[in-house]
């Protein structure tokens, strides 16, 4: 088992940086691909990144290349995503989870947090 508890969410003016932490508890962290996904109101869950059990491999949605970025430190069991240049379509809950073989696709992920809310406003 494994459970996921986001942090760092809330307002912030667009153009500004917001980092989301993600904290795991259970014993499979280590081994699993750590994958950030967001859902705005009336939109279905969007992929966000992606980053593989060691580190190795990292992959973003096209709408956040260039602007967030992924990371984890599997010695404290934590998952970060480091967001900039927000825009008001950043606006959205950040769920994190892991996935045992990871991909942009929501249906490989085994566990999910409870989410973080992240508004970004002018």
């Amino acid at each position: 088992q494994e459970r996921l508890v986001e942090s760092g969410g809330g307002p912030v003016q667009v153009g500004g940086s917001l980092r989301l932490s993600c904290a795991a508890s259970g014993d499979t962290f280590s081994r699993y691909t750590l994958g950030w996904f967001r859902r705005a109101p009336g939109r279905e869950r969007e992929f966000v990144a992606a980053i593989s059990w060691d580190g190795n491999s990292i992959f973003y949605g096209d709408s956040v290349k260039g602007r967030f970025t992924i990371s984890r430190d599997n010695t404290k069991k934590m998952g970060y995503l480091q967001m900039s240049s927000l825009k008001p379509e950043d606006t959205a809950v950040y769920y994190c989870g892991t996935a045992e073989y990871g991909s942009d696709q929501e249906y490989r992920y085994n566990y999910w947090g409870q989410g973080t809310q992240v508004t970004v406003s002018s």
